[in-house]
């Protein structure tokens, strides 16, 4: 695993948690809610080749 990814998933992380609290103390919950939705579906569309090799190396070490 790539360390530059743990950077990006942090650097997201961080700059989601600080919008949000931005756009929840100027009343918007709802856009704050869907950042943050935003922010999860990102990330998650960044690890799922990584959890896709996972499962094909354990595949691939259970079929010797």
């Amino acid at each position: 695993m790539e360390v530059n990814i743990l950077f990006k998933i942090a650097a997201v992380g961080i700059l989601v948690s600080i919008l949000s609290q931005v756009l929840k103390h100027s009343g918007r919950e709802e856009q704050a809610f869907l950042l943050s939705l935003a922010g999860l579906l990102v990330v998650l569309f960044w690890i799922v080749p990584y959890i896709y090799e996972l499962f094909d190396k354990i595949q691939s070490l259970f079929l010797l």
